[in-house]
């Protein structure tokens, strides 16, 4: 009888073990949990920025949101206009503590990129996301109302890094980059892989300690994957997703200049070069009086003129008039947000 009750014993302890490592494994979510709570600035603080005080930092604190277990959320600032449901939010800043800091001169690049005017009140709402994992739902918390006054400067837009064997495997090349126009985490912009393997990487910053690949080539990024390969040469449309870790890329163009006061006059493209240092197309040749203009792959369904010959490039825009001949470099420039600039330069 007396080993059968220690047995027992064992037994239910042995049960007891058990269920406390289920517990410490598998830990349970609240059905309900509790959002981040926002406790300032309060609803209605109304703040003028002004470059003087751009180092100045906003304090944006909370209560953590409670998920019935111990969690290593993230939080971030989300920023909207009024009335658009945070379709479009910027994200101001993020940490993992329960405040979250960001300068007056940061909130004021944040603000232009919105599209906000200069030296005018204007309201915007903020809330807080909380954010854990995939599997566990995000949380918000209540949305408040500022009135901000940005001030004008130049703006500043986010911007990734594109090192590759195209312009010599350098992240610090301050040319090979794209823009994120609405800090929206959203980035466009051109890359120009004119030959070699094809292959780069998305950086963050102008190093490698933040960089992205794509390990099965399928438009997802991991972080420090696999190089990324462009299928074919030319200037590729480049998109990142940087919220959702995705990219996309466009179908290659290959520049030249064509019209009678080119080599080829109006039959063939004369074709451009890359300049990795500057990250430009760019030719030098001999060109005659008359017209050019810049097409793509030998054809017309992608062709840039010039029609208010004010150096910036329209789609299927007028010619580009040529007064003078002799030696000419020229230069087609994708790097500015927006717009396609071109000069003609007579050596």
């Amino acid at each position: 009888m007396m080993k059968l009750t220690i047995k027992n014993i064992f037994l239910l302890c042995c049960l007891a073990f058990a269920g406390a490592c289920t517990d410490d494994l598998d830990p349970v979510i609240k059905s309900d949990p509790t959002a981040p709570v926002l406790n300032s600035p309060a609803s209605g603080t109304s703040i003028v920025l002004t470059a003087e005080a751009e180092m100045q930092e906003l304090v944006f604190a909370y209560d953590k949101a409670d998920y019935g277990f111990s969690a290593a959320a993230l939080y971030t600032v989300e920023m909207d206009l009024p009335g658009n449901s945070f379709a479009e939010p910027v994200e101001l800043a993020t940490s993992s503590t329960d405040e979250v800091l960001i300068t007056y001169g940061q909130l004021n690049q944040k603000l232009l990129a919105k599209g906000l005017a200069t030296d005018q009140a204007q309201d915007v709402e903020v809330r807080i996301k909380s954010v854990i994992n995939a599997n566990v739902a995000t949380e918000y918390s209540e949305v408040i109302t500022m009135s901000l006054t940005p001030y004008e400067v130049a703006l500043e837009y986010p911007r990734l890094y594109l090192p590759g064997e195209y312009q010599g495997w350098k992240p610090e090349n301050e040319n090979t980059i794209i823009y994120s126009i609405k800090s929206d985490n959203i980035y466009a912009g051109y890359v120009h892989i004119l030959g070699g393997s094809g292959e780069f990487k998305i950086n963050e910053g102008p190093n490698w300690d933040v960089n992205y690949g794509d390990d099965g080539a399928d438009g997802t990024m991991e972080s420090g994957g696999a190089n990324i390969k462009a299928t074919g040469v030319g200037t590729f449309l480049l998109t990142v997703n940087l919220n959702a870790k995705t990219y996309t890329m466009g179908a290659p163009l290959y520049w030249g200049i064509i019209g009678d006061a080119t080599p080829g006059s109006w039959d063939a493209s004369t074709p451009m070069e890359f300049n990795a240092d500057e990250n430009v197309l760019t030719l030098t040749t001999d060109l005659k009086v008359g017209a050019l203009k810049f097409r793509a792959n030998d054809a017309w369904d992608n062709n840039f003129g010039d029609s208010d010959l004010d150096g910036v490039l329209e789609a299927g825009g007028d010619n580009i008039p040529v007064e003078e001949a002799g030696n000419y470099t020229i230069i087609m420039d994708f790097r500015v947000p927006g717009q396609t600039t071109y000069s003609l330069e007579k050596n």
